[in-house]
């Protein structure tokens, strides 16, 4: 409703007063982003406890709290392949004081999820947090010691071999899809719920592979449990560095990183999303922090806001086309 003086003012007068109204609005606004961070902030991971984005958020938590000179909350809003805590934080305000902290699913959602009442591309990129890089995993019992092998040894059994993912249109499902059209093989997937599940058959011999994080295969490849043959990632894992890449192994192109970055709203300030970038990099310098991700096997970067947004696209656009040309769904 207009005001008393709006209504009664003259047209020039009238003009006067909207201009000082978008002034005082623009002013409040700014000084908001100065005084940014208000209160706690609260990191949303919309997926499970425990798993690798709330374990990245967690990490991240304190020392960025320090910097901010607000208290961080991790909060889980898991469910729908973690479309729901996205949900979330996409009508959230954008403050700064709602933030995402997401995955891989995060540029294969828009792709497989129907109905979607927000838009992934809508959110503001802060940062790329972290890196997972997969490693392909047989049983040692196979006989192949390397890609060449492995692919003759799959291409003799064509029809017979099956292999195992996480889950449908996962990180370790596409990853595999991926290696599968270059290398020119044709197995049955095994879907599973969660990628230790799949590891275990592996290890049983039920599945002839699977792709896993580097976190959770490593102990058992330096055990000598399971078989390391390559990582899909365009370069070698410090923690397994007698393994070769895809490229290396002679398939180029197979490279399906799982990763962890935060988003903010749609709308957000370039300021705050600014604000909240330094935040996340004084946290990844933070020796305690940076011992914990190398523990598990992550790559730390922290990289720009615009370089994640071009990160964001490319991977969006490549899984996209993954997704249609392999005809992958989550049923």
């Amino acid at each position: 409703m207009k005001s008393e003086t709006m209504m009664h003012a003259s047209p020039g007068r009238r003009a006067l007063l909207a201009v000082a109204g978008a002034v005082l609005a623009t002013s409040r606004a700014r000084a908001q982003e100065r005084s940014f961070p208000s209160q706690p902030v609260r990191i949303v991971s919309p997926y499970a406890p425990g798993g690798g984005t709330d374990t990245t958020a967690r990490v991240i938590g304190p020392a960025m709290g320090e910097f901010m000179g607000q208290p961080i909350l991790v909060e889980n809003r898991g469910g729908a392949g973690g479309s729901i805590g996205a949900a979330e934080v996409a009508r959230s305000a954008p403050d700064g004081h709602t933030v995402l902290v997401d995955a891989l699913g995060h540029v294969v959602n828009p792709h497989v999820l129907r109905g979607l009442a927000f838009d992934y591309a809508a959110f503001v990129p802060v940062t790329q947090i972290t890196m997972l890089p997969q490693v392909m995993i047989i049983n040692p019992r196979v006989p192949a010691k390397d890609m060449a092998q492995f692919i003759a040894y799959s291409k003799a059994r064509q029809g017979q071999l099956s292999y195992g993912s996480s889950g449908n249109a996962t990180g370790s499902h596409l990853a595999s899809v991926l290696f599968l059209r270059r290398a020119g093989l044709d197995l049955a997937h095994v879907p599973y719920r969660g990628g230790s599940a799949a590891m275990q058959d592996v290890l049983a011999g039920n599945v002839l592979f699977a792709m896993a994080t580097v976190n959770s295969a490593t102990q058992l490849i330096l055990d000598g449990r399971l078989r390391a043959l390559t990582v899909a990632s365009d370069r070698r894992v410090t923690s397994l560095p007698d393994v070769p890449t895809m490229a290396e192994a002679g398939l180029p192109g197979v490279v399906v990183d799982e990763w962890n970055g935060m988003f903010a709203p749609p709308g957000t300030p370039r300021r705050i999303v600014e604000r909240l970038h330094a935040g996340v990099r004084h946290a990844l310098a933070a020796p305690v922090v940076r011992e914990r991700f190398a523990a598990i096997g992550a790559v730390t970067l922290g990289t720009d806001p615009d370089s994640f947004a071009a990160f964001v696209t490319e991977r969006r656009e490549a899984m996209g086309r993954l997704v249609k040309e392999a005809s992958i769904t989550i049923e």
